[in-house]
């Protein structure tokens, strides 16, 4: 019974600083929007994630039309928009694309660019084939952290990996706060190329994008990570901010900056 009592009273703090983390808000209330606690403020740049799953046996034609396609709308000055990266899914979701552009201005940006490319015949043929192609789509508008990189285009060849999070409503100033900490953690092989929250689809989504030279060098910086002090703590809160989360391996497409 002693003993029983011991092993009760040691765990007890332990047990309430896990509730804590679970139940207890870490920051102080604020009446601001979270775009504009957590998103860069010297620029106004906003970014799409395009997610498309296509037929198996239509991969190889729609890369191949994005590639004739893409380049002219990122290289065309006309348009206030850049292709950030484009990709294959390697391992999650099979023949699936994944396409990040960055709209410089925000929301006005964006709607020149889709107003300008409504009116565009090459691109209008260039959706049509493409739509029959595809079995789904979909799209989210997003946000950047400001304590995570800039998105930047880089030499290969890597692989990519989208670690996606679903966090609980409520829950985003936490994260936020947590891994402007956490990321000092994951900069010393450059694998940090950005970070973002969703602004319009899928709310309280937040995307974080890694740069790795193969599958075992980002098992290797992974690893790496758990024997820096102080991240195995900042992994412990965060968890329970988290719904359901999902990681895809991706390779980049060859008209992609980020290679």
């Amino acid at each position: 019974l002693i003993c029983r009592g011991m092993v009760s009273s040691a765990s007890r703090p332990r047990e309430d600083s896990w509730l804590k983390s679970l139940f207890v808000r870490k920051v102080d209330p604020r009446k601001d929007a979270h775009s504009n606690l957590l998103a860069k403020r010297e620029t106004s740049s906003l970014y799409k994630l395009q997610i498309h799953n296509v037929k198996p046996e239509c991969l190889e034609a729609y890369n191949k039309l994005c590639q004739e396609v893409l380049p002219k709308i990122h290289e065309e000055k006309h348009y206030p928009c850049a292709l950030v990266g484009t990709w294959n899914t390697w391992y999650g979701e099979q023949d699936q694309a994944v396409h990040l552009w960055r709209y410089e201005g925000g929301y006005p940006a964006l709607n020149e660019v889709m107003s300008k490319l409504r009116q565009n015949k090459e691109f209008t043929e260039f959706r049509k084939e493409r739509g029959n192609m595809l079995l789904s789509r979909k799209n989210q508008l997003l946000l950047e952290f400001s304590f995570w990189n800039e998105p930047v285009p880089r030499e290969g060849p890597n692989i990519y990996e989208l670690r996606s999070y679903q966090l609980r409503p409520g829950t985003m100033i936490e994260w936020g706060n947590y891994w402007a900490r956490a990321i000092r953690f994951r900069q010393d092989n450059n694998e940090a190329v950005g970070g973002f929250f969703s602004q319009i689809g899928q709310l309280y989504m937040v995307h974080h994008l890694w740069a790795y030279k193969d599958l075992q060098t980002r098992e290797d910086i992974r690893n790496a990570a758990w024997h820096k002090p102080g991240w195995d703590e900042l992994v412990y809160y965060t968890v329970p901010l988290i719904q359901e989360m999902e990681s895809r391996i991706m390779i980049p497409l060859k008209i992609s900056p980020l290679q």
